[in-house]
């Protein structure tokens, strides 16, 4: 029981109007959850925008929790069971975001998520050894029919984007691979550069250092038009092929968040984008940029989503 001077202290105390509670982000940090590894094209750009997203929102700091596993469904997770009060976020790939639902439980629904921005769009792409024997996505093809099952490729999570691409040509083609799974491109590329699996399907610029320093060789990327800094990488369109694949990565929050904050955060976002020195920093990191706001990029959301669902009624990606 409170004593009496505790009851009436209590009594006396003032009660501050709304008006006078703290602000939010009120000085707290705030969490960006990524489901992939450190290096990786997501967490690479949550690290990019963290600086400028603190300093559009004054008294906050960012702070970025890793949570690798399942193709970035355990950060999907977490950034969706999260309190809905502005202090956790989810940094977020599609296709992964709305492929993951379609094939497996988990524990969010894409329409129910907080939309806030898409950052990047990112050409999927193949990648091997420079002494590979594979010089091309024909050749790949002629390898793939000749001896299904045997050819192996590296991706990060079984429903992302580079696997639905794969899934795609295999479709179109006839020929059979061999994906292999990884938490991030960090496991996935020493298995690469080992010879240990003969692909890597990841997006261009997670690739770019590698490629410049020799030790990747590009097969073929599913952009629509080549990338600037890949204008030598043949696109899938150009080899004979018609696919066009990519990584969209941005940023959501659970469902039911505050609408102030909403939409403090997707105007600091849409600052973020327009500002200079982010798109300096964005082309230094070699991420190629697709500004796309609040309810526009829900709708990408639920588009992906619904091409996805009639893909996964024709064919089950994850039965090979």
């Amino acid at each position: 029981m409170l004593s009496r001077r505790m009851a009436l202290a209590l009594a006396a105390a003032p009660i501050l109007p709304a008006a006078a509670q703290p602000a939010w982000p009120a000085g707290r940090p705030i969490e960006v959850f990524v489901g992939f590894s450190p290096g990786g094209g997501v967490d690479v750009m949550a690290r990019a925008v963290a600086p400028f997203l603190s300093a559009q929102l004054p008294g906050s700091r960012i702070v970025i929790v890793n949570r690798p596993g399942a193709g970035g469904q355990l950060g999907h997770e977490a950034a969706a069971s999260a309190a809905a009060d502005g202090y956790a976020l989810g940094a977020t790939t599609m296709p992964g975001l709305v492929s993951h639902p379609i094939e497996r439980p988990v524990r969010y629904r894409v329409a129910d998520l907080t939309y806030l921005a898409n950052v990047v769009d990112d050409p999927c792409a193949l990648f091997v050894r420079p002494e590979s024997p594979l010089r091309s996505l024909g050749d790949l093809v002629v390898d793939g029919r000749a001896r299904p099952d045997i050819l192996t490729y590296g991706l990060t999570g079984i429903g992302s984007d580079d696997h639905l691409a794969m899934f795609r040509l295999e479709a179109a083609t006839g020929a059979r691979l061999t994906p292999v799974p990884f938490p991030g491109i960090g496991q996935m590329l020493p298995q690469v550069f080992s010879g240990q699996v003969a692909i890597a399907a990841m997006n261009v610029s997670e690739a770019l250092p590698f490629v410049r320093d020799g030790r990747l060789r590009g097969i073929a990327q599913a952009g629509v038009t080549r990338w600037p800094e890949m204008a030598d990488l043949p696109t899938y369109r150009e080899q004979g092929f018609d696919i066009v694949a990519s990584a969209s990565r941005g940023f959501v929050g659970p469902g039911g968040m505050p609408p102030d904050v909403t939409q403090r955060l997707i105007a600091a976002f849409g600052t973020i984008l327009a500002d200079p020195a982010f798109q300096a920093e964005a082309a230094r990191l070699s991420m190629p940029l697709r500004p796309v706001l609040g309810a526009a990029y829900r709708d990408l959301a639920l588009e992906t989503e619904a091409e996805l669902r009639a893909l996964w009624q024709a064919r089950r990606w994850t039965q090979g």
